[in-house]
Order: C-alpha cells, then structure tokens, then sequence
C-alpha cells in the first residue's frame, strides 16, 4: 500500500471516529436535555393555571421556531460576506464564520436537538392543558385530539415561515448570532 492510499485511509478512519464522537455526544446531550426539560414541564405545568400553560406552550413553540430558523440560516449564509467585516474587526463576524464552516453541527443542534426537544415538550405540555382543560370545564371528549393537531399546525406553518426569513435574512440572522457568541465567549 503507498503512502497516499494509507494517508486517505488515515483521514477515512478519523472522520468515521469524529463522526460516531458526535453521534454519541448529541445523543447524550439530548437525552439528558429531554428528560430535564420533559421533568419540569410536566411538574412545573401541572402546578400552574391554564393561562400560565397555554403561555408556556406558546414560548415553547416559539424557541422551536427560532431555533430552527438559526439552524437554516447558518446551511444557507454565505461565508465570503463575513470575512470583509472580519478584517474591519465588526464584532459577531469571526464567530459568524466558525457557525457556517460548522453549518452541520449547528444546524443538528439548533434545528434537530433543541427543535425535536420542543416538539416533544410541546405535546407533553398540550396533553397536561388538554386535562386541564377537560376537568375545569367538564368536557365529555378527548380533547388532546385536537390540542395535538393545533400544536403540530403551528409548529410545521411557523417552521415553514421561519425558513423564508431564514433564507432572505441569513446573513443578518448568522451576524446576530455571533455577535451573541462574542457576548458571552471567553477572552
């Protein structure tokens, strides 16, 4: 076997093992992430009123949108836009640049870990309002039915949305992002 052949076996082998590295990571992450989020939304829910609920229910969609509209912005932006300002220094845009040449990971994160997250937080949350709701009101039907669907139409049509500004505002969105980043890294 010549060098080049055992030089790209070489690289084969340490993507392979980087690649099954971040399997296991991201599946640790979310696990752990779930069960906390899915413990205290299901203990912290159950304790308050309806409103509260539907309130939270609502920012949890949300976050799932939002996030999900980071993790297209980031496979979409054109990395060439931030290294003009990185050289002018603008704050936020070396950063920027780490987020599109880890576009992959960021968007598994953003769009797959804490979006997947959401959506299940939001259906553990839709089925705690839709008890609650049946017992303060009295109802005779299922009305998780229905909450479920609502929630899965807002979730799909809001991410649906969220990708036609993550697309016409990439750059903007990815800028935010790492100017958020710059704010909270250590020098």
């Amino acid at each position: 076997m010549s060098n080049t052949q055992e030089n790209k076996e070489n690289q084969k082998n340490k993507k392979e093992h980087s690649n099954m590295k971040w399997f296991i990571q991201v599946f640790i992450t979310t696990f752990i992430l779930s069960m906390i989020f899915s413990y205290i939304s299901a203990n912290g829910v159950s304790h308050l009123n309806l409103v509260s609920a539907i309130l939270i229910l609502i920012l949890v969609i949300g976050i799932g949108i939002f996030f999900d509209i980071i993790g297209v912005a980031v496979t979409v932006a054109n990395e060439h836009e931030f290294h003009a300002k990185a050289t002018k220094k603008v704050r936020g845009s070396k950063d920027s640049i780490k987020l599109i040449r880890n576009a992959p990971k960021v968007a598994n994160i953003c769009a797959d870990v804490i979006g997947d997250i959401c959506g299940v937080l939001s259906g553990a949350i839709s089925a705690l309002i839709a008890m609650k709701v049946t017992e303060q009101f009295g109802l005779k039907f299922d009305l998780q039915f229905l909450l479920s669907a609502l929630v899965a139409a807002l979730t799909v049509g809001g991410k649906a949305l969220g990708k036609g500004v993550a697309n016409n505002n990439s750059t903007q969105i990815v800028h935010s992002v790492g100017i958020i980043i710059n704010k909270f890294k250590r020098d």
